[in-house]
C-alpha cells in the first residue's frame, strides 16, 4: 500500500461514486475501478460497498480513509507551507453557516477576515441542516444545537437565547402572550424541521415544561421570519440575535421573558472533522472566528 493508493481511496469516498472520483482525478472510471480493485486485492479485504448510485466505505475502508485524510492533509499543509513561504496566507475555506446567524452575526466577521487575508478564498453556504461534513466536503460548519455530534470536534461559540416576540404594532392591536400555552394558539412565526412535530421546551425555576406548536408561518430563512415579525403577521419564536437590534429600537417587544425557551438548542458550535490536519488557511480562519465570537461576548 502506498500514499497514492490511500489518496485514491480518499477521493472515491469523498466523491461518493466512481464516476465523480474519475472526473476529479482526471482519470477514466475504468482506471479508477481497476486501481481500487488492486488496492482491495493487496489488502485482501473489501474497502467499499458499491451500489448503482453510491459507494459506501466498509469498516476497514473507513479506517483507511481516515488515515488517508490525515496523510493527504498533512502533505497539502506541507506543500502550502513551502509554496507560500514569504508570501501572504493563501488557500480555500469552505464553510456552512446558519442563514440567520451567518448573515446577522457572522457576516461582519467574515468580511473582516477577508479584508485581513485577501488571498484566502472563502466559500460560504448559508443553510440550517446538519450536513455530513465528510460527504459534502465542508471544512467547517456552524450550527445551533443542544449537544454536538460525538464524531466531530465542537468549539463553543456561545449560548443562543430564544425569544417570543412581536412588532409593537401587533402588540398594540392584539396584545402579547402572557401564558406559555398561548404560544400554541397564537399566529406563530418560527422555523421547523420537516417531518417532526415542533415543540418548545421552556424552563422556569429549574422546572421543564413543553408545549406543542402549530406555526402559521414556517421558514428556514430567519431573515424572512424577521421581516414577517416586523410586518405584524404574528408572534415570532426566534433566536435572540434575529431581532436584537429591533428590540433595542423598540420596534419589537418580547413576551414570556421569565421563561428560558428553546426549540433546536441553546448553544452555537463550530464543527469540523477530528481527523483533519487543517491547512494554514483553515486553522487561521478557526482562530479568527473563535476570537471574534469571544470579543463579541458569545464564545469561550
Amino acid at each position: 500500500m502506498d500514499v497514492n493508493s490511500l489518496t485514491l481511496l480518499v477521493e472515491i469516498v469523498d466523491a461518493g461514486n466512481l464516476s465523480e472520483a474519475a472526473r476529479r482525478l482526471k482519470m477514466t472510471r475504468a482506471n479508477v475501478s481497476y486501481h481500487l480493485n488492486q488496492l482491495e486485492k493487496s489488502i485482501g479485504l473489501q474497502l467499499v460497498r458499491r451500489t448503482t448510485r453510491r459507494v459506501e466505505p466498509t469498516e476497514i475502508g473507513l479506517k483507511l480513509y481516515e488515515h488517508g485524510c490525515t496523510i493527504r492533509n498533512a502533505l497539502q499543509a506541507a506543500q502550502e507551507s513551502v509554496s507560500t513561504l514569504g508570501e501572504s496566507l493563501q488557500g480555500r475555506v469552505r464553510l456552512s453557516v446558519p442563514s440567520g446567524y451567518g448573515q446577522l452575526v457572522m457576516s461582519q466577521w467574515l468580511i473582516a477576515f477577508k479584508r485581513e487575508y485577501p488571498s484566502i478564498v472563502l466559500d460560504v453556504m448559508f443553510e440550517n441542516r446538519v450536513e455530513d461534513l465528510l460527504r459534502d466536503e465542508v471544512d467547517i460548519a456552524v450550527r445551533v444545537m443542544s449537544e454536538p455530534p460525538q464524531n466531530l470536534v465542537a468549539r463553543d461559540m456561545g449560548s443562543v437565547g430564544w425569544v417570543a416576540c412581536a412588532s409593537s404594532a401587533y402588540a398594540a392591536e392584539h396584545g402579547m402572550p402572557t401564558l406559555l400555552e398561548e404560544l400554541r394558539t397564537a399566529p406563530l412565526i418560527t422555523s421547523a424541521v420537516i417531518g417532526r412535530q415542533l415543540r418548545v421546551a421552556a424552563y422556569l425555576h429549574n422546572e421543564r415544561h413543553e408545549v406543542l406548536l402549530e406555526p402559521g408561518l414556517i421558514s428556514e430563512n430567519f431573515l424572512f421570519l424577521r421581516e414577517a415579525i416586523l410586518a405584524g403577521v404574528g408572534v415570532g419564536l426566534v433566536p435572540d440575535y434575529v431581532v436584537h437590534e429591533d428590540i433595542l429600537r423598540g420596534d419589537v417587544l418580547t413576551a414570556l421573558d421569565q421563561w428560558r425557551l428553546s426549540i433546536f438548542g441553546t448553544n452555537m458550535y463550530m464543527l469540523y472533522m477530528p481527523n483533519r490536519n487543517h491547512t494554514r488557511a483553515t486553522a487561521k480562519f478557526i482562530e479568527f472566528m473563535l476570537d471574534a465570537a469571544r470579543r463579541a461576548g458569545r464564545g469561550k
